[in-house]
């Protein structure tokens, strides 16, 4: 028997689709807010739809001058697309927006098909990429929480009522109210696994702390070549594919950087514009490892036509979580895709880089070929040491125990191996170190 998985693909496969992009046009502007223009928010969509192998037939733009309370598309628009469904035999169609629960069912009867909105569509694809515990419970909690705004009588079995048994049932209970009910229990149920689940992460993340490496986190859009990066700096293997949301489940590796300090580098979820408001909460908890780290690098897919439009959405989710994105110290802007770079745009970008001030310069890089990984390590080290405290001290010869004491608690960053067996080091500490080390170790000297 075929695996659930594939069986999901192979329907997704056979299942035609419509991907409609319903844009609202303000004064004759062709772009959204961030300036992501009407035709890449509509490749994106479509991009999303393949996320979950369905077969686009086409994508449709709907620019529309208003939004209609009913089916948020004009009456004309709505009977248009109807014929264009008739004719294609489409059986599923995904508008790229916010629908209410009564447009998309007054859709639905429209068109005689299956209608779902981006919130669907992206819920769709996170069910279907979570591998972790946590990230199944969170997709499941979020599906549920929208299904549940979704019971308004869509379906007729949702107009029976329950008979009661007895003189204990009173009139019964209506269809709808019963799933209600069903779906509640279910989400108070998982939001207690997911408790569980949380407080087993932050032993976890406590535990990490206990380790003096400094914490580097992946952000950056969906598809911007986070898991690539990751791969190239850890040498690890977590899924990598040209895809919208290929990786969901927080992964991290503690790895050496080439002067010698260690991090534990953390890949996130990707981001993207108009994120459900139930994801947003549900998956605040795979975003901690961001929120907590020492060092966040941006990760840009700069051959993206939207690129700046991009790096504006994900700025914004930063600043919800408490971060800022200008904060030099702590983010660095990694321009990737190097590589895709054509003619002169390669140097021109590697040019507006070197302009920016050296505190905050961007670090231009191909995480495929590896091109100006080592600037970026040494743009990871160089913000590391500022926030770190580097000490120069002596050990006598044979205290073992300090040196042991040392390598658990900092980063030995030099050791000179002195005649009588004494020992001169460079040590870097985590700051909540710094009180221990100064009473173990008075002698020491603080550097820069």
């Amino acid at each position: 028997m075929k695996p659930l998985d594939e069986i999901e693909r192979d329907i997704a496969a056979n299942t035609r689709a419509f991907v409609i992009g319903p844009y609202l046009q303000r004064r004759g502007a062709a772009a959204d807010a961030n300036q992501r223009s009407f035709a890449a928010r509509l490749d994106e969509a479509v991009g999303l739809a393949a996320a979950i192998d369905l077969f686009v037939v086409e994508p449709i733009s709907a620019l529309l001058t208003a939004l209609r309370p009913a089916t948020y598309l004009g009456k004309g628009k709505v009977e248009e697309i109807a014929e264009r469904i008739t004719n294609e035999e489409i059986g599923l169609v995904v508008m790229d927006c916010a629908l209410s629960p009564v447009q998309q069912r007054n859709l639905e009867k429209a068109w005689g098909c299956k209608v779902i909105d981006r919130t669907g569509l992206i819920l769709e694809i996170f069910g279907r990429r979570a591998r972790t515990k946590e990230g199944a419970l969170q997709v499941e909690l979020a599906h549920l929480n929208y299904q549940k705004s979704r019971l308004v009588r869509s379906w007729t079995h949702l107009e029976r009522q329950r008979g009661g048994f007895g003189f204990l049932g009173g009139p019964g209970e209506t269809q709808i109210e019963a799933d209600r009910r069903v779906i509640q229990e279910r989400m108070t149920k998982i939001e207690r696994d997911l408790d569980t689940v949380k407080r087993t992460r932050s032993l976890h993340r406590a535990s990490r702390k206990r380790v003096p490496y400094p914490v580097v986190a992946l952000v950056g859009y969906t598809n911007a070549g986070k898991s690539t990066l990751f791969n190239r700096l850890t040498s690890a293997d977590v899924l990598a594919q040209d895809m919208l949301f290929a990786t969901l489940d927080p992964t991290a590796r503690a790895i050496k950087l080439p002067h010698g300090a260690r991090i534990m580098l953390s890949d996130t979820v990707g981001f993207i514009s108009d994120l459900p408001t139930q994801l947003i909460a549900a998956f605040r908890a795979t975003l901690e490892d961001a929120i907590e780290a020492d060092v966040l690098l941006h990760v840009r897919d700069l051959a993206h036509d939207d690129t700046q439009a991009q790096a504006a959405d994900v700025q914004a989710i930063l600043r919800d979580l408490g971060i800022d994105p200008d904060d030099g110290q702590r983010v660095v802007e990694v321009w990737n895709k190097a590589d895709l770079l054509v003619g002169d745009e390669h140097d021109r970008q590697l040019a507006l880089a070197e302009l920016r001030p050296v505190a905050s310069r961007p670090v231009l890089v191909s995480a495929l070929t590896g091109e100006g990984v080592d600037r970026l390590t040494d743009a990871i080290e160089t913000r590391i040491a500022r926030s770190r405290p580097v000490y120069r001290l002596t050990l006598e010869p044979g205290d073992g125990k300090s040196l042991a004491w040392l390598h658990t608690n900092g980063e030995v960053l030099s050791r000179e191996d002195a005649e009588d067996g004494a020992l001169a080091l460079t040590v870097r500490l985590p700051p909540e170190r710094e009180g221990a080390f100064g009473a173990r170790f008075p002698q020491a000297e603080r550097q820069g």
